[in-house]
């Protein structure tokens, strides 16, 4: 038999249950605070992606809408392998360097061969429902007529139907120049809103 004295006898037993008790606790603490915080990140990720998405959406538009005004009624324009023409009234198609862009009163069309695809939403162009879902997108309405709208929506959250921003190209024919968005995304206003995110 072997004669071990007692404080080592004690340091092989191990934790002691009060040891123990004050290590789960003070995890149950970390936990309780550190998970709304998580929570938290995860809902502004999503607004931040909302933000970054109108931002793309509004430099898109500016960008085809001063090269739909510059190209107005030249005939058809050949860049990049890509051919298109802007008629004078300005609809047609403006080249960029992804491919052709649909256009209505000299801004993106409302819709997935318009803005969303101008804008680089997705991955692939010209962008696809499909490809805006993937990425976390989603569309609602849109159209190619001037006055038409298209929602995009962020999904995850919440309430995805409160997530989102609206894009118009134009009010009416011959309103060049009008308002291309509408609705803030923050703070919520008409037209946008990030409660849902």
């Amino acid at each position: 038999m072997t004669f071990e004295p007692p404080a080592l006898r004690r340091q092989i037993q191990g934790f002691t249950m009060i040891e123990l008790i004050v290590v789960i606790v003070i995890l149950g603490i970390l936990s309780a605070v550190a998970l709304p915080r998580f929570t938290n990140m995860q809902r502004d990720a999503r607004v931040a992606k909302l933000n970054a998405a109108r931002g793309a959406v509004q430099a898109a538009a500016a960008m085809v809408h001063g090269a739909a005004l510059t190209r107005a009624g030249q005939g058809a324009i050949t860049v990049a392998g890509c051919t298109a023409t802007t008629t004078a009234a300005g609809g047609g198609q403006i080249c960029t360097e992804s491919g052709a862009v649909n256009v209505v009163n000299w801004y993106p069309q409302a819709n997935l061969a318009g803005i969303i695809s101008a804008a680089g939403l997705t991955s692939t162009f010209p962008a696809t429902d499909a490809a805006l879902q993937a990425d976390g997108y989603q569309r609602v309405g849109g159209g190619g007529a001037i006055g038409s709208s298209v929602t995009i929506r962020v999904t995850g959250g919440s309430n995805p139907a409160q997530c989102f921003f609206t894009y118009r190209p134009s009010n009416a024919a011959g309103a060049a120049g009008s308002t291309a968005l509408t609705g803030d995304v923050t703070p919520p206003g008409v037209g946008g809103s990030t409660t849902g995110c």
